[in-house]
């Protein structure tokens, strides 16, 4: 399997709070996306400490021919090791306050997709040509949504709409969602941050996919949202046979 990522700062922001990471295991790929909030360097801090503590605490635990609850319970429990970071960085130190990041992680094997996400960053399914959302967005918005309080052209233009209603380290406990998807052979999953999936619609993403190769598409994805005016940090992987 392979993988490629991109992250860029955007044309509006002047640091980068995204952290993208990805690690080949003997063939599988394990790849994650964090989206850091928090005053000043707070968010580019939470990125960082989540990414690295969620690639420590999985390679600590994985082994070659783990099941898949094995498989599910180590990744979430990346995802909780990395929520009490931060967590207690954030009450240890009162210039961190509030601190705490989105992640979307997906381990990649032959056949099986895992996902766990917090937060709006998300992971899409490309094959056959169509692109389906797998992820949850755990926002304000995506509640009101659901609840049939607003459309979805509200959604999109709602004052509360980057409001998220869980992230990791904010809260002692974290409660991440997870997703085993079985994939084909020709199968593409991109993770990415808001920076793309906030300004580009399904569609678009879908034809930067199909019109780029491999190895161009990471970047050909952070133009398509620069050209849509690059508001926020664009961070991105895609994972592929």
């Amino acid at each position: 399997m392979r993988c490629a990522t991109a992250t860029d700062t955007g044309l509006i922001r002047e640091e980068n709070q995204d952290e993208v990471f990805a690690k080949d295991y003997r063939g599988c790929i394990l790849a994650a996306v964090c989206d850091g909030m928090g005053g000043e360097n707070c968010g580019k801090q939470a990125s960082e400490m989540a990414v690295q503590e969620i690639f420590d605490h999985f390679s600590a635990g994985y082994q070659t021919g783990i099941s898949s609850e094995e498989l599910r319970a180590l990744l979430l429990s990346s995802i909780s090791a990395a929520n009490s970071v931060i967590y207690t960085k954030s009450k240890m130190d009162y210039q961190s306050y509030g601190m705490g990041t989105t992640c979307v992680m997906a381990f990649a094997e032959p056949g099986w997709l895992s996902v766990a996400s917090v937060g709006d960053s998300r992971a899409y399914l490309i094959e056959e040509h169509q692109i389906r959302q797998i992820t949850n967005d755990h926002t304000v918005v995506n509640v009101l949504y659901q609840r049939g309080k607003i459309s979805l052209e509200e959604m999109a233009v709602h004052p509360q709409r980057n409001m998220l209603t869980r992230a990791v380290g904010v809260e002692r406990v974290v409660r991440p969602d997870y997703f085993r998807i079985p994939c084909k052979e020709d199968f593409m999953l991109l993770l990415c941050s808001d920076g793309l999936s906030g300004c580009c619609s399904e569609e678009e993403i879908l034809d930067v996919m199909m019109t780029n190769h491999f190895a161009a598409m990471p970047q050909a994805l952070v133009e398509l949202a620069l050209d849509k005016g690059g508001r926020d940090n664009i961070s991105l992987a895609i994972i592929t046979n």
